[in-house]
């Protein structure tokens, strides 16, 4: 504890381009976009499969997927096709942040009541407002859901791209797992704890207001 407390208050840690704030902000920016592209891919997908019931198969095996494949082994590949550092690093985020994203979107949408649905139509909501001021409204909560996982894991797992040269918050574990320096390693290892913890609460609250919405609306 004591070497952790030593790195996070040693003026070294936080200056130069291998300090705190540089690594933290290359860490977010990596978090941020990867959530970002993993979004414009899977959130249109989940909303237009899920509003015309189509695809559950394809809903099930991107889920399946999610789970099944390894992210050093998605790291291990995109390092063979784009090299190594940032881009190998991004291209696995998007593909852990896509599966959680379009499965909740696709459930959220598809599990709307028909009868809701049905009053809607019969008020003229033509098909392109039956999904947006309709059935993304109420299927909102769980797709933030799919979102928050998303954050999580995408914060949590981008400390690997440490091991294929991508200079974050996971290179302080990297290097005080190989100098060895205990400080360094549990320093890295908090501030990804608190930047993951941070991420979910965000979009936690994100989520919990829009359920607040949702239950003043039925309540109105």
């Amino acid at each position: 504890m004591r070497e952790m407390i030593d790195f996070l208050t040693a003026s070294s840690s936080w200056s130069g381009s291998a300090g705190i704030p540089e690594r933290l902000a290359a860490h977010v920016y990596v978090s941020m976009l990867s959530m970002v592209v993993a979004g414009v891919i899977a959130l249109p997908a989940g909303l237009w499969l899920g509003h015309r019931n189509r695809g559950a198969a394809l809903a099930s095996a991107v889920a399946n997927a999610g789970r099944a494949i390894p992210t050093l082994a998605l790291l291990g590949l995109a390092t063979v096709a784009v090299g190594i550092g940032f881009w190998p690093t991004l291209i696995a985020m998007v593909a852990l942040a896509i599966p959680p994203m379009f499965t909740n979107t696709f459930t959220g949408i598809r599990g709307v009541d028909p009868s809701v649905r049905s009053a809607a139509v019969g008020m003229g909501f033509e098909d392109f407002e039956l999904l947006r001021q309709v059935e993304i409204p109420l299927a909102m909560p769980l797709i933030l859901t799919g979102v928050r996982s998303a954050a999580l894991q995408v914060v949590a797992t981008a400390t690997l791209g440490a091991l294929v040269g991508f200079v974050a918050l996971g290179s302080f574990i990297e290097e005080g797992r190989l100098q060895p320096d205990k400080g360094k390693l549990l320093g890295g290892s908090l501030l990804v704890i608190v930047l993951a913890l941070a991420a979910d609460g965000l979009v936690g609250a994100l989520a919990h207001r829009s359920s607040r919405w949702q239950r003043l609306g039925r309540s109105r």
